[in-house]
């Protein structure tokens, strides 16, 4: 299994928010490229970031610190927020980015999610963000009509071969992750599953090691030293 350590990007700051609420943000460092060297120094390969303002509003205002990660580090780079436009892939792949995330364009705009995959295949990943069993889309702000597993059962058909998927519930309360919802979807589907949201011991991470889940993203816990990420690494392996 994989580790994204991640950094959730507001105003060129890293920044976390308790269960995606823009009102509960914390501040961690004012020079994202920094943590990036930190998590490369620790044995991290890979890197998941979120532009939490493009989540929102659609636009690319940090795409210059995506730029300097990519170019400044040797890490696999994932983007997430705000995608929702060929212009904004290429804009994105451009900077150096290996792989991109759509969201709220996975749910609202089909056509452009055929149109990604076809041109970019692997290269594009999808992130299911769950409230209350349905998909959670524009920065996790509005509720869709749509199950996660209507969702999911879509993306494999259309080919999607990554899926990024986060408990709302769990993000950044430091409670654990939502072990039996992945262990469900493990079963179910047989796209790379990265699992999100709430990954806040190592116990976590070899609970979701044996469910052969390709990837865990830790985010809160890196940044308060309740997971240190060289151990998460290699318990990982």
């Amino acid at each position: 299994m994989n580790i994204f350590p991640a950094i959730d990007l507001y105003d060129k700051k890293a920044v976390r928010l308790l269960k995606g609420d823009y009102s509960y943000m914390t501040v961690y460092s004012h020079n994202p490229i920094e943590i990036a060297r930190d998590f490369e120094k620790n044995g991290a390969r890979y890197i998941h970031l979120v532009d939490l303002e493009g989540a929102r509003d659609g636009t690319t205002p940090n795409i210059d610190i995506v730029k300097d990660i990519a170019t400044h580090t040797g890490l696999f780079v994932e983007i997430g927020g705000g995608i929702r436009s060929l212009e904004t892939l290429e804009s994105y792949f451009d900077a150096g980015v290996d792989r991109a995330i759509l969201g709220t364009a996975a749910i609202n705009d089909k056509e452009f999610l055929k149109k990604a995959i076809e041109k970019y295949g692997e290269r594009i990943a999808v992130g299911a963000d769950v409230k209350d069993g349905y998909i959670a889309i524009k920065g996790w702000v509005e509720k869709s009509e749509v199950t996660l597993d209507a969702f999911l059962e879509e993306m494999q058909k259309e080919g999607v071969q990554y899926v990024i998927c986060t408990d709302i519930s769990k993000d950044g309360a430091m409670s654990g992750t939502n072990l039996e919802m992945y262990k469900a979807l493990s079963e179910k589907y047989s796209m790379n599953i990265t699992a999100s949201g709430g990954v806040s011991a190592l116990e976590d991470i070899k609970a979701l090691r044996k469910m052969n889940i390709y990837a865990a993203i830790i985010g809160k816990a890196y940044y308060t030293g309740a997971i240190n990420l060289a151990e998460a690494i290699e318990v990982a392996k």
